[in-house]
């Protein structure tokens, strides 16, 4: 019975971290927002998917990544990105989470290298799912959905830079050995 008691404890803290999680992408992909002359804008929320993917794991993470930057997307007048949003920041989540367990399960001398790895995997991903989903979903076309490459690119990486940076203060609070974080 007991056991019982922790593995729902522990279900209900990951479900209260993920909300938690989701509302802080939503909050930091609107607050700031750069727009791009090419259309969308760059923001704050991709640091943080990644930080929810590295404390959270692929699944949680994915929902919160997933429903954060949606929600941002239908809060700020992006309605028509909300399905694509959804999946491909999802699974930014996802990659960087699997990617960075893969360097720790090697040696966790290659965390951070996991972290770096991780985050540039994931953005990479979250530049082509744009552009794919651009180009076919939005009728934007190949060539037309081109455009949109530069401005997600800059968001990639200031979001892969600032997920590292993030993640390794995170790291040296020990905060998370209250819980236990995934890759964290």
């Amino acid at each position: 019975m007991k056991q019982n008691k922790i593995n729902s404890d522990n279900k209900l803290l990951m479900i209260c971290m993920t909300a938690m999680f989701a509302a802080l992408i939503c909050v930091a992909t609107m607050v700031i927002q750069i727009p791009s002359p090419l259309g969308g804008y760059v923001n704050f929320g991709d640091c943080f998917i990644l930080v929810a993917a590295w404390v959270l794991g692929p699944v949680y993470g994915f929902a919160a990544g997933g429903i954060g930057s949606a929600l941002a997307d239908a809060l700020t007048g992006y309605a028509h990105y909300i399905p694509g949003t959804f999946v491909i920041k999802g699974l930014i989540a996802v990659m960087a989470a699997l990617i960075v367990h893969a360097f720790i399960k090697r040696a966790e001398k290659f965390k951070l290298a996991g972290y770096a790895v991780g985050g540039a995997v994931s953005e990479i991903w979250m530049i082509a799912g744009y552009y794919l989903y651009a180009a076919v979903f939005l009728g934007k076309g190949f060539a037309g959905a081109w455009l949109s490459v530069g401005g997600n690119a800059v968001q990639g990486v200031f979001g892969a830079i600032v997920g590292v940076a993030l993640i390794q203060v995170i790291v040296r609070t020990k905060i998370l050995r209250k819980f236990g974080g995934y890759a964290a």
